[in-house]
């Protein structure tokens, strides 16, 4: 079984890709919807949370990821301690999926993962597409979202790797500033030349 690690940093259209690898029948794990279970009612990271950082939620609730993101935002020491309590939870959650695909005896899986190369994860896949776009259009996507600011954007930047070093470590560098039937087309040509 092939594992085809997706990654791209904040609002450069990975989500959008994600959607067309599934459109396309290929299995996706996303990360991102896994922390959202972890975080939400009952999750499974709700508990130690609020354990290590207070009043950011509760059990029946879930946790408030912004009271949270602003709790961690400028404290790397706060931000390390949610990683390790989310990330051993996201790989639990990825091994199940990737268990359930060998059973189904999938040949190719897609691997969504917004920090791929900041966790090392990229060594674990078989190829890796990278989707980007050029930074002023990443910047005005991204402040568009709810809560966004320009010194969040910063801030959440600076801890991901660079588009530039993502682009010369991919195995397809997916532009989604082309459109999406492009981003698209470009992007099913090489799953089938990599099938």
């Amino acid at each position: 079984m092939k594992l085809i690690g997706l990654t791209g940093s904040i609002a450069t259209g990975k989500s959008t890709v994600s959607q067309m690898c599934r459109d396309a029948g290929l299995p996706v794990h996303d990360a991102d919807s896994a922390v959202h279970k972890l975080l939400g009612p009952h999750g499974a990271a709700v508990s130690d949370i609020l354990c290590q950082f207070g009043d950011v939620g509760s059990l029946s609730a879930g946790i408030n990821r912004q009271d949270l993101g602003s709790l961690v935002f400028k404290q790397p020491e706060k931000r390390q301690q949610l990683e390790h309590i989310i990330h051993p939870l996201v790989l639990q959650d990825r091994e199940r999926f990737l268990q359930a695909c060998h059973r189904q005896k999938c040949r190719r899986v897609i691997l969504d993962i917004p920090l791929l190369f900041e966790t090392g994860g990229d060594s674990g896949c078989d190829k890796v597409i990278v989707v980007w776009a050029p930074e002023w259009i990443q910047r005005k996507r991204a402040l568009l979202r709810h809560g966004m600011t320009a010194e969040k954007l910063d801030g959440i930047l600076s801890h991901q790797v660079s588009q530039t070093v993502k682009r010369r470590l991919a195995d397809l560098v997916l532009p989604s500033s082309l459109g999406r039937a492009e981003t698209r087309k470009r992007l099913l040509r090489w799953l089938r030349a990599h099938s």
